[in-house]
């Protein structure tokens, strides 16, 4: 009986040390492909959502370059959230990722775990004696895919003696019913927080001839519901649209079981008739050389298969979650909370940045409105009416607060420096749209509120120029924002080049309240006073909105200079 525990102690032992290994290499593997890659994986999302099936290649093709699910759904997630596309075109994206973690599983099934040791010293090598950024990331990529495979070497060296352990054996026997493995598996995948980590033991196991093809196949469709927890976790506290990509995933994938679950004797069947067999083996040799192919074959199949079965009814699920989670009246309210940042995706700087742009957007879009209605209400307004610019600087600032907070945390990370270089200037930029609703705000509602009390009266005349200086000033803030949004340098170039015109704007205001100065009217000072300082708080929004579009400038020509040092 002692003999027996202390055998078990060292199979259990063996197994969570191996399987830690396992999962650290993962880790080490999905931060260093996030890292050379996240930049371009938004891109690739973005251009293939035209079409479902566009979808369901580029959430595979992403999920497979970083080694995970439920990155791909966060970012899918952010876009919903920032209304680049509808939850309906995440769908087959997150039916493409279910795809690309069969990779993982395919790249286990290859025994190459005897060269584990190897892969980790070449990629040791190369992460502490590279001379440049490329080189050392590449070796964490070797370091951290050697890992996988020692971890894997570990976990089977642990679980052999189980060949001839009865109790084990018996247990096994006793989880013939597919049920009982799907629930073990989904449990375990949940409490591990990995599929692949989860399709890695199964692999193991049939390596050393412990489970048969349906035993594995049922653990399989487990690991595919239990990944599903991961999603749903990292969607507690976020928004209702994460929540509902999350129970896409979940819908997705426990559908898929209930369907194939009826059918694992044939599922089996077939996947045995497209895998390579060794029919000069035989009992658990046989087990152990075909099952592992077999059973990687089968996820992918599995995840193929569920696919083409339900990518037709990629509405029918985004109607299903939102009725699972429908729109609230405080979700069609919320203006003002920050929705684009995305703590999740603060080790990937690039798509991090990108959401902070798209939130400075928002802030924008709060900014605009100040200056049209700040201007008209500054001259017209009622003293009711001014206390309204101070709720909508309010409204910038509550966007404001959370971007520098956002930024100050990723600038804590690990940044390239042309990341280092965008995250300062969407600092500056943010700062200045910040200081726009500040100026707009002060003096607006301190000119409006002398004008009620000194009982001026702004002449028509005055009226139309100030009026025209606003157009001129809120179509180049408009130019300014879609400079910042899509990083367009031509429309950056026109704020700049439109000095001209608003200083011809402003020097006929100018001229005008002048030569009014010495007509004989009541309040010639106060007037004077009043629309000089209506005046200089139009300038200085000019300031602002030029040295947005410089900063714009100076990020594109920063990323240049950083694309032709590469």
């Amino acid at each position: 009986m002692t003999e027996h525990s202390l055998e078990i102690g060292a199979i259990l032992m063996g197994l969570a040390g191996g399987l830690a290994i396992f999962l650290y290499g993962m880790e080490l593997l999905t931060n260093a492909l996030k890292a050379s890659t996240g930049k371009r994986l938004k891109t690739l999302l973005a251009r293939m959502t035209t079409n479902r099936f566009k979808g369901v290649v580029a959430g595979a093709l992403v999920t497979a370059i970083i080694q995970s699910s439920s990155v791909t759904t966060v970012l899918v997630v952010g876009f919903v959230s920032a209304g680049l596309m509808h939850l309906q075109q995440t769908i087959p994206i997150i039916m493409g990722a279910s795809i690309g973690t069969t990779i993982t599983a395919q790249i286990i099934a290859f025994k190459i775990t005897h060269f584990s040791l190897l892969i980790i010293a070449g990629g040791f090598a190369m992460q502490f004696l590279g001379r440049n950024e490329i080189t050392q990331r590449t070796g964490t990529m070797i370091f951290g895919f050697g890992m996988i495979f020692f971890g894997m070497s570990l976990m089977g060296d642990a679980t052999s003696p189980l060949r001839d352990y009865p109790p084990f054996v018996r247990f096994l026997q006793e989880m013939e019913h597919p049920l009982y493995g799907i629930l073990a598996s989904a449990a375990f995948t949940a409490v591990v927080q990995s599929s692949s980590a989860t399709t890695g033991v199964i692999i193991v196991l049939a390596s050393q001839g412990l489970i048969t093809l349906d035993q594995g196949i049922a653990l399989v469709f487990g690991a595919n519901i239990g990944t599903c927890v991961t999603a749903l976790l990292a969607a507690i506290g976020k928004s209702r649209e994460a929540l509902r990509a999350a129970m896409v995933h979940i819908s997705f994938n426990t559908l898929g079981v209930l369907v194939w679950f009826w059918f694992i004797p044939e599922f089996a069947a077939l996947v045995r008739a497209i895998s390579p067999l060794h029919p000069e083996l035989a009992g658990i040799d046989r087990l152990a050389a075909e099952t592992p192919r077999q059973i990687a074959n089968a996820h992918s199949l599995f995840n193929v298969g569920n696919t083409l079965l339900f990518i037709g009814f990629t509405p029918w699920f985004a109607k299903l979650v939102t009725w699972m989670i429908p729109v609230t009246k405080e979700e069609k309210s919320q203006h003002v909370a920050p929705k684009y940042l995305d703590k999740g995706l603060l080790d990937t700087p690039s798509l991090a940045l990108d959401r902070v742009r798209m939130e400075i957007g928002r802030m924008a879009e709060r900014v605009l409105p100040m200056l049209r209605q700040g201007v008209h209400l500054a001259m017209d307004g009622s003293a009711r009416e001014l206390s309204e610019l101070s709720r909508m600087d309010r409204e910038v600032g509550m966007l404001h607060g959370p971007i520098l907070d956002y930024l100050r945390e990723l600038a804590k990370g690990d940044l390239r420096s042309d990341e280092a270089e965008l995250l300062h200037h969407y600092l500056t930029i943010a700062s200045y749209y910040e200081n726009i609703g500040d100026n707009l705000k002060l003096h607006l509602i301190h000119v409006g509120r002398k004008r009620l009390h000194e009982e001026l009266v702004v002449g028509e005349k005055t009226r139309k120029l100030f009026e025209a200086l606003v157009d001129e000033l809120f179509h180049l803030l408009e130019e300014a924002t879609q400079a910042v949004t899509r990083m367009d340098k031509k429309a950056a170039r026109r704020v700049l080049k439109a000095k001209s015109r608003v200083s011809e704007l402003s020097a006929e205001i100018e001229r005008h309240i002048v030569h009014r100065m010495t007509a004989d009217a009541p309040l010639r000072r106060l007037t004077y006073q009043t629309e000089t300082e209506l005046l200089e708080a139009l300038k200085r929004v000019y300031y602002f909105t030029k040295r947005i579009g410089k900063e714009v400038l100076m990020a594109e020509f920063g990323a240049k200079k950083e694309k032709q040092a590469d």
